[in-house]
């Protein structure tokens, strides 16, 4: 059984990735033209005004892809890479960096988004270490909600980050290959095309707008997030 946490505190039961579908994690670079092709289609499926550009730009920049395949050919994929980088102040840290995940309508709300971005994160090996920082760039507040509940999650709506919250993130854009960074937003400013927008209905309360007041979509921006887990450094 698979128990998760719900919003208001109670446990749940989560849906199990459905059995019927089968996994490849390799290197961006190793991708056929054919897998190409049907993670484009993917993205396109989950993004309207889909720049191709940005998913190119993201399969460059982190190391592997986790694919996963249904009777009907891929029903979801995932970016992502672990590195050991040198923080502010903390020397050697495993980073999860998260990349676009994309899941085709008939296999969303199933754990797939997870499961896809943890293969891919997981892929190459990295130190045994009792913690470790998440990143992802975020484009609307639904997706921040599955590290949003973590109390060293940064940007927090109403707190400014501390200036080692503002030094890593910067670290981080760079590790992302963002140019323009606003380290008191941690907005990862675009190049003025835009990325794409969600093809999702979004349920978001109010409140977890505000981190994102300063991300203009129509420019390509994305939210840059930062989580420890399972426990963050005292001087976080």
């Amino acid at each position: 059984m698979n128990l998760a946490r719900a919003r208001d505190g109670s446990v749940k039961e989560e849906p199990p990735i459905m059995s019927d579908l089968q996994f490849e994690v390799l290197e961006c670079g190793d991708l056929s033209a054919a897998q190409r092709t049907e993670i484009l289609g993917l993205f396109e499926a989950n993004y309207r005004s889909a720049n191709p550009a940005f998913l190119e730009k993201s399969l460059a920049r982190l190391r592997h892809v986790a694919i996963a395949y249904g009777n009907r050919g891929a029903a979801g994929f995932g970016i992502a890479e672990s590195r050991v980088m040198d923080l502010p102040q903390w020397p050697g840290e495993v980073v999860m960096l998260a990349g676009l995940c994309c899941i085709a309508p008939s296999h969303r709300r199933q754990g797939l988004f997870r499961a896809l971005e943890n293969m891919a994160a997981n892929a190459a090996p990295v130190p045994d270490v009792s913690r470790r920082l998440f990143c992802g760039r975020m484009a609307h507040p639904a997706a921040l909600r599955s590290i949003a509940s973590i109390g060293s999650v940064v940007p927090t709506p109403g707190v400014r980050p501390s200036p080692v919250q503002q030094e890593t993130g910067k670290l981080i854009a760079e590790a992302y290959g963002v140019t323009e960074f606003d380290p008191e937003t941690f907005v990862c400013m675009g190049n003025g095309d835009p990325i794409g927008y969600p093809k999702i209905e979004l349920e978001v309360e109010p409140h977890e707008w505000e981190v994102f007041e300063a991300v203009d979509r129509s420019r390509g921006d994305a939210l840059l997030a930062l989580a420890w887990f399972p426990t963050d450094p005292s001087d976080w």
